[in-house]
């Protein structure tokens, strides 16, 4: 078989008995052979899942059918009336060669082929012949197509009269596909046929064609195309099979990514199947002389992905791996060693043999993960097996390496009271002699391979300090201790070194000093009778004055140091911003507005009336162009030159006024003949004015207030007679607050 072994179990028909409803049909191919004058032979192969306790036997005969139509015409062709009926005999029954994979996953595949043989004199003729056979159904395991369970296949190929004169051979496939194909390992299959009359060939992926139904229980079915076989099989154009959309098609009938392909020149089939599953795969390989078409011959078959030979990996917990085979285990003062067993894939692991030789005797262990005594120090040569004398097995070679024990210790020296650096001394032994290498950990993120080094803190704290030593043989211990590093600093040193402001000062103490932390006690004075004991406090002084401020510190082990800060902190007094002003609702009306100062210790004045406008007077006056709030600051001067601020805000508020009148003289003498409402309405919305008889009528109404009304209805109709009427006008304020107001107007004729 060309190409590699794959894994996937090939598509074949399974041709069944009238009274057998079969569902291992896997695959099939027609070709022919011209024998000369009108003569053809024709070879189908079908093939068959035969790995089943229900699976039907192939057909003892093959039902065919020959249709002569071309295009159009083969669909007005009667499945019932074919140009001719041909019972085909079943001439062999071949096993197809099974897979090498001891580790399969199933472990039994199992694929027949047979083969049918037939001739058919055929006259030349300007349509083409269709040689057609149709069975039912496919496996129901397959995954890329609907319903295939009640799908069945047809096999058919086609005479050209191009290929009628030329007395045609048709192309042969040269090999079947392999019965497996393994998910996630390269697939390489040569899908290349041979052709007697050397034609150029073209090769695709080609969608699988129906054919045959899942009706048996009624013999007159048979003769239908959705019997189980066709008597004799229908007349093309055949439907394709439904692809799963939109993982599966025609030209990815497996999916994946990258998907599987076909070279169009070579016919081989190539890529990484990694979706396990079985899978309906059609292949067309097109005959060319002279760039006209002859023929296509097209098989279909099935795919099955599978786990093929599960990877059993001998591995063991080590401390090294040589070459990916030998697993090197070494103890330092410790002969007796409990091995890891982490082996896969362990549910196909029956059997394990460990081996060990000591003092020359081979000693077997049969435990999953043994635990082995050697007598004493040196190396000792192993072996884990993995089902022994099989080809799913695999070999593990073990080294131990028992060498003498080595010890990790040290000791460290520093001032306790008095910042400096700490002195590690190491005190490590190994009985192979000589350490080759130390390596400190400080526990501040600072290292050293030094073997007896000096190392300064830069903060207090309790560091974990631990020595790692490695000798001659590789061999290695760690020991970690505590350092409870908390010296007082050398000096005492603080910001601000001095300062002087304005009350109140707030102020941020920030301790400078090293090695400092919150673990110490620490006391300050700020000399205004405040204290503190945190490492940088803030402060507020409140009261002008001079102030001497000390800070005294001990460490957690007891040692103190202090120092005073004489005349450190110098207030300055301030004064006491503060105003009012009249009117305390200033409106568009009222827009003019007096500042009165009320500060305290002022010599100097600044405002800021929120409009860009500014004063120095102590007591200014102010006319705001237009409504709105304005927040207006007040920023005094105390002859120390300290400031202090007010803010206020006051609001322009926008009014409307609309007043009413009470009567008027529509007479048409120019003189009091409209009425209407009067006012201030800048920023008004919404208006609305009604005008009622004393019957409830509305006479008139206006959404505008500069319209008036004329004493006729609807300043259009009869005139009113002289009375009183009733009268309402409502709107909206510029900040949206509602307005109504009413009152009652009366017609004077």
């Amino acid at each position: 078989m060309k190409g590699r072994k794959l894994l996937a179990l090939v598509a074949g028909l399974l041709a069944l008995a009238p009274a057998v409803y079969g569902k291992h049909i896997i695959g099939g191919v027609m070709t022919y052979e011209c024998l000369g004058n009108g003569l053809y032979e024709f070879t189908l192969k079908v093939y068959r899942d035969c790995n089943c306790t229900d699976c039907a036997d192939f057909d003892p005969v093959a039902f065919i059918a020959v249709y002569n139509c071309s295009g159009d015409g083969c669909e007005l062709q009667s499945q019932f009336t074919p140009f001719r009926r041909i019972d085909a005999p079943l001439l062999d029954v071949n096993e197809v060669d099974e897979p090498d994979y001891p580790c399969l996953i199933p472990p039994d595949v199992c694929v027949q082929e047979g083969i049918y043989q037939f001739q058919a004199q055929l006259p030349l003729s300007d349509r083409s012949y269709h040689i057609s056979y149709q069975r039912c159904c496919r496996n129901v395991t397959i995954n890329n197509i609907f319903d295939p369970e009640n799908t069945g296949a047809t096999h058919t190929i086609e005479i050209t009269p191009l290929a009628q004169q030329l007395c045609n051979n048709s192309p042969v496939f040269d090999e079947f596909p392999p019965i497996v194909i393994c998910a996630g390992a390269p697939l390489e299959f040569d899908h290349s046929a041979t052709d007697a009359d050397g034609d150029q060939l073209v090769y695709k992926f080609c969608p699988p064609l129906q054919g045959g139904g899942p009706i048996t229980d009624n013999p007159s079915l048979y003769n239908t195309c959705i019997g189980a076989q066709p008597d004799p099989a229908c007349p093309p154009p055949y439907n394709p099979v439904t692809f799963l959309a939109p993982n599966y098609s025609v030209s990815a009938p497996m999916g994946g990514n990258p998907l599987i392909s076909i070279d169009p020149n070579t016919g081989m089939i190539t890529g990484t199947p990694m979706i396990l599953g079985q899978f309906v795969v059609g292949v067309c390989v097109e005959e060319y002389r002279n760039g006209q078409l002859l023929s296509t011959v097209f098989r279909d078959f099935q795919f099955n992905v599978a786990r093929c030979d599960p990877t059993v990996v001998a591995q063991i917990n080590s401390d090294e791996v040589i070459n990916q085979q030998e697993f090197v285990i070494t103890s330092c003062g410790e002969n007796t060693i409990s091995f890891q067993n982490e082996s896969f894939q362990r549910s196909y692991i029956d059997v394990w043999e460990w081996t060990f030789d000591i003092g020359g005797t081979p000693q077997a262990f049969s435990q999953w993960e043994p635990t082995v005594s050697f007598p004493d120090t040196g190396t000792y040569l192993g072996t884990l097996i993995l089902n022994p004398g099989t080809a799913c097995g695999d070999t593990a070679k073990i080294r131990v390496q028992i060498f003498p024990e080595i010890e990790a210790d040290f000791s460290y020296d520093y001032d306790t009271c008095r910042a400096g650096p700490s002195l590690f001394t190491d005190a490590s032994a190994s009985g192979s002699g000589a350490i080759t290498d130390w390596a400190w950990d400080f526990g501040d993120d600072n290292r050293s391979e030094e073997q007896n080094p000096r190392h300064v803190y830069r903060e207090p704290g309790d560091f974990p300090v631990t020595l790692t030593v490695t000798d001659v043989n590789g061999c290695e211990d760690s020991e970690t201790r505590v350092l409870p590093y908390y010296p007082i600093p050398e000096l005492l040193i603080i910001a601000p070194s001095a300062f002087v402001g304005c009350e109140p000062a707030e102020i941020f103490f920030n301790n400078l000093s090293f090695p400092i932390s919150e673990a110490y006690d620490i006391l300050w004075d700020f000399g205004d009778g405040g204290t503190d004991t945190v490492v940088s406090p803030t402060h507020i002084y409140n009261s002008a004055g001079t102030y001497t401020v000390s800070l005294d510190v001990v460490s957690p082990l007891g040692c103190q140091t202090d120092t005073t800060f004489g005349e450190l902190i110098t207030v300055l007094p301030s004064p006491v911003a503060g105003f009012s002003f009249s009117p305390e609702q200033p409106s568009n009306i009222i827009p003019t507005v007096s500042f009165f100062d009320e500060s305290s210790f002022a010599v100097g004045w600044f405002y800021d009336f929120g409009s860009g406008q500014r004063s120095t007077q102590p007591n200014p006056v102010y006319t705001y162009p237009d409504t709105g709030r304005y927040e207006v600051m007040q920023v005094v001067t105390h002859p120390s030159g300290c400031r202090d601020t007010a803010l206020q805000l006051i609001d322009v508020r926008p009014e409307v006024r609309y007043y009413l009148p009470n009567a008027f003289t529509p007479n048409d003498d120019g003189v009091n003949d409209l009425y209407f409402g009067v006012g201030l309405m800048d920023g008004a919305t919404n208006f609305h004015l009604s005008i009622w008889n004393r019957w409830g009528e509305m006479v008139f109404e206006t959404t505008d207030p500069n319209e008036g009304w004329n004493g006729r209805k609807n300043n259009t109709g009869e005139q009113a007679p002289a009375g009183v009427y009733m009268v309402l006008a409502t709107f909206t304020g510029p900040r949206g607050e509602p307005y109504e107001v009413k009152g009652s107007a009366t017609v004077v004729r």
